[in-house]
């Protein structure tokens, strides 16, 4: 079987969409080959991590890079996490991928104290794994 294949993007490619891949990867690897990339590389937020170690993920390996036109162009799914990259996401010329926006609020936006700061990144990756959960469980 071919593995369908699943390109998450964000404006920095450091949070929401990282969060999304290490989600899929671990819920629908069989099913899905999983790519995630940002219109900027803003590095991996340390935060984000942090919170999928909490929910038993390592995404530690993770890397933040750029969007990559011959990915976009082989996507199956195209599916942006904020509404920047839904806004500014390339022009893609790929008839067979479907286009998804899935917004999320910025959890590296959050201000306050530590303790905000980190159930905001909870809350979060909280719904980004339910919308991941339903994605795999509709069989697309």
């Amino acid at each position: 079987m071919n593995k369908k294949v699943v390109y998450f993007l964000c404006t920095g490619n450091s949070c929401r969409s990282q969060i999304a891949d290490g989600y899929l990867q671990a819920l629908g690897s069989d099913k899905y080959e999983v790519k995630s990339a940002g219109l900027e590389a803003h590095g991996l937020n340390p935060r984000a991590v942090a919170a999928m170690k909490e929910d038993g993920l390592d995404i530690s390996h993770h890397t933040s890079d750029v969007i990559n036109p011959e990915i976009l162009s082989q996507a199956d799914y195209i599916i942006t996490l904020c509404g920047h990259a839904n806004d500014n996401c390339p022009v893609v010329h790929n008839a067979k991928a479907e286009r998804w926006h899935w917004g999320f609020d910025d959890p590296a936006k959050a201000v306050g104290t530590e303790e905000q700061i980190t159930a905001q990144f909870r809350e979060v990756r909280d719904a980004i794994k339910r919308r991941i959960e339903q994605f795999v469980n509709s069989g697309n």
